[in-house]
């Protein structure tokens, strides 16, 4: 295997405490060195003057859409979309058709993804059989055939009993259970806050409640079990809050948020104009909430409570997101423009970068116990596998969809000027990724 030399960048890597003006040595796979003025030798070098080197991002919940529903995203468009967004490992979620409730199933999506992703692709299986929630799916063979976390992902499981059970044998197993915070008889029907926005246009909203009395039930079942709990997407100050006093208890507790949730709120539901535009690009679930809640996610992450930024990637059809409010799928294609959204944040001065970045690297990593499956995930540490993301923080362009590498271009930002682009991108050693001059100059 070839060599590459990434020279001249601003190294940061949150999991060692790293962050200098130095070269990164990677060849056969691996890092080999970092330091200044490294000997490139035969090895191809990649000028990162002016850029952050960073460990490969790691998204810990995104919807590739393969098998079964083809017509919104594939493995090969949806893993090439995290590419360009900077993500060298991705956990599928577990809403396919099949859906990987077996270890055939979950085989059978590594196969596919060793044939056609263009990163690492980590399974997240079913906590229940077919995702419906009424028995555990055998979740001894999902973790033996590879899964990193279990979930019944756009749906919380259905009963107490089942979740209760899924932390305990979940943690017997090494699995996390990941689980989406909510409870339907308070939000069903809900398509997006139940707040001002959502009565001036006249759409049923979710309470914050849906989410913070589920927050609650996974929090007191993880405390009796002693199970790895995953929070999926938090969206409430009130959430956040939660986790941090589990955590202050020192509970197996982990979560994530979305960057839409860091950067929107409801009012992106009424568009830009000055008519209510009922965007549907904006309809995401867990809805937008509120700047109030929006400025406790922040925080969340700048002071180490949220671990993760999982992006909550979900493209969907053109023609499925131009129904009517009411009609059209929850979720937001937002892997390409991932990175740029918490850059522009940190540029704004509402996050804090260091925290930032290591919620894209070291803590999803962590939160799924990712190194027993990928060594070197989440860190650029010398001797293990080489996964790397080179961005220039300050460069600046403009959200157009139709350059969108993913299928899905259902996202709110089109238009919009964002700050911070990836212009390179290595995985497990090979340069995958590497954007034009002209792609950059143009956006």
């Amino acid at each position: 295997m070839s060599a590459l030399l990434i020279r001249g960048g601003r190294v940061v890597d949150p999991a060692a405490g790293r962050d200098e003006r130095a070269d990164v040595l990677i060849a056969d796979g691996r890092v080999r060195a970092i330091g200044a003025g490294l000997d490139a030798g035969g090895a191809e070098t990649l000028d990162a003057r002016g850029c952050v080197v960073a460990p490969g991002f790691v998204d810990l919940h995104a919807h590739l859409r393969e098998p079964g529903f083809e017509q919104k995203g594939t493995i090969a468009t949806e893993t090439e979309a995290a590419l360009r967004g900077g993500f060298t490992t991705v956990c599928a979620m577990p809403n396919t058709t099949p859906p990987p409730d077996s270890g055939a199933a979950v085989r059978g999506l590594l196969e596919r993804a060793g044939r056609d992703a263009r990163v690492r692709v980590a399974p997240v299986g079913c906590v229940t059989a077919g995702r419906a929630g009424r028995r555990l799916a055998e979740l001894a063979e999902l973790a033996e055939a590879g899964c990193v976390a279990v979930s019944d992902d756009g749906d919380p499981v259905a009963g107490g009993d089942l979740l209760r059970h899924a932390l305990a044998l979940g943690g017997a197993l090494g699995l996390v259970v990941a689980e989406h915070c909510d409870d339907p008889t308070l939000s069903g029907g809900g398509v997006m806050h139940e707040g001002a926005t959502g009565e001036r246009l006249g759409l049923r909203g979710q309470p914050a409640a849906a989410e913070e009395a589920a927050v609650a039930r996974a929090i007191a079942l993880c405390e009796l079990t002693g199970g790895r709990l995953h929070l999926m997407h938090l969206s409430t100050a009130g959430s956040v809050e939660q986790a941090a006093r589990a955590k202050e208890r020192g509970l197996p507790l982990t979560c994530e948020v979305t960057p839409s949730h860091l950067f929107l709120t409801e009012e992106a539901v009424a568009g830009g104009g000055a008519a209510p535009a009922y965007d549907t690009s904006a309809k995401v679930n867990p809805p937008l909430r509120t700047e109030r809640d929006r400025r406790a996610l922040l925080a969340g992450v700048n002071e180490g409570v949220i671990d993760a930024i999982a992006t909550d990637h979900a493209p969907h059809a053109p023609e499925e997101k131009l129904r009517e409010f009411d009609a059209a799928p929850f979720g937001i294609s937002c892997a390409e423009t991932a990175l740029a959204t918490v850059t522009t944040l940190a540029a704004r001065g509402e996050l804090d970068p260091a925290a930032a970045l290591r919620a894209l690297t070291h803590g999803p990593a962590e939160a799924f116990a990712l190194a027993r499956h990928a060594p070197g995930a989440g860190t650029l540490t010398p001797g293990l596998a080489a996964d790397a993301t080179v961005f220039d923080p300050d460069e600046r362009w403009t959200v157009d969809p139709a350059r969108f590498a993913s299928k899905g271009r259902n996202t709110p930002l089109a238009g919009m000027e964002l700050r911070g682009r990836v212009r390179a991108v290595v995985v497990a050693g090979v340069l995958r990724h590497a954007a034009a001059p002209a792609e950059a100059a143009h956006g």
